[in-house]
């Protein structure tokens, strides 16, 4: 293949050549698929229709809607290439799945940041929360964080299928992924677009470290709380934020910086399908677990 433009289609990589286990990957992904399904519709449906949780939940209400989107970017794609005993994605279908995957991730990435400020203001300067987050300012964040997610979407993936491919068609990953494509790269031109990355993972890296120092100060606001039943209560509301980032931001993290040395199809597979697959399923459960408010929506 001399370059991009007579690519038609992509391959993704298969869990396994044995039908039997084509099988069970279907069934498993549909398993999981059909929880994100389940679990993330109640919270927005309990959210959307109970006027009690519009405003304390209007965030996770954002983060389902980000949780459901993703997981149907890729999940549905490799069930049915299992079930069909194929791993062919067209050339139009990889470039969508990338956007929509990098739009609906990297939105994710920075609502939860938006989240741990939410958090923040809300334990430690309790009285301000009412002016500092109104409705309005959160209506503004949230949509400041799908914009971000546009913004960088729009600008990986018009750069991405911009390079020339002529190292075959074939993705060492179960969906469309930036990293694997640029592996199929004839030219000197993909180091943009690693240029472009190396950027966009210094910016979540800072969103990370605000969401790190955020809890330092909320867990030093907690521990100086005198009654145990007020500590056990904001750990209750804070623990699930940080279950969900460190699922989600680790996971990623390590997928994509991990040596090259300890690389291996089975880990990426594994890695990957824990923050694009298992993360949005197990969110819902992980809020709705902890948070009494939405339990009593629900």
């Amino acid at each position: 293949m001399s370059n991009s433009s007579s690519l038609n289609e992509f391959l993704l990589l298969a869990f396994s050549d044995i039908q039997e286990l084509q099988l069970l990957h279907f069934l498993l992904f549909l398993g999981i698929y059909l929880a994100a399904l389940l679990g993330n519709g109640l919270i927005i449906t309990a959210i959307t229709c109970d006027y009690h949780l519009h405003t304390p939940m209007y965030f996770l209400l954002n983060l389902s809607l980000l949780d459901l989107c993703s997981i149907s970017t890729t999940v549905p794609k490799s069930m049915a290439n299992a079930l069909w005993n194929t791993r062919a994605i067209s050339y139009s279908g990889c470039a969508a799945q990338v956007f929509f995957l990098f739009f609906f991730v990297s939105a994710e990435f920075s609502l939860l940041t938006v989240m741990a400020y939410d958090r923040y203001v809300a334990i430690c300067k309790p009285l301000h929360y009412g002016t500092l987050l109104d409705s309005r300012v959160c209506v503004k964040m949230a949509a400041a964080a799908w914009a971000s997610g546009l913004f960088y979407a729009v600008m990986h993936t018009a750069n991405t299928f911009s390079i020339p491919l002529c190292h075959g068609n074939a993705l060492d990953q179960f969906f469309c992924e930036i990293p694997q494509i640029l592996k199929l790269s004839c030219s000197d031109s993909y180091l943009r677009e690693i240029w472009l990355i190396v950027v966009t993972a210094c910016l979540m890296f800072g969103c990370f470290v605000f969401i790190v120092l955020s809890y330092v100060q909320i867990f030093r606001a907690v521990l100086r709380i005198p009654s145990e039943q007020g500590r056990h209560k904001v750990f209750s509301t804070c623990l699930p934020h940080i279950t969900v980032v460190s699922l989600f931001v680790c996971t990623a993290f390590f997928a994509h910086l991990k040596p090259p040395s300890i690389s291996s199809p089975a880990l990426d597979l594994m890695l990957a399908g824990l923050y694009v697959v298992v993360a949005p399923a197990v969110n819902p459960m992980i809020y709705s677990m902890r948070n009494k408010e939405l339990k009593d929506g629900l």
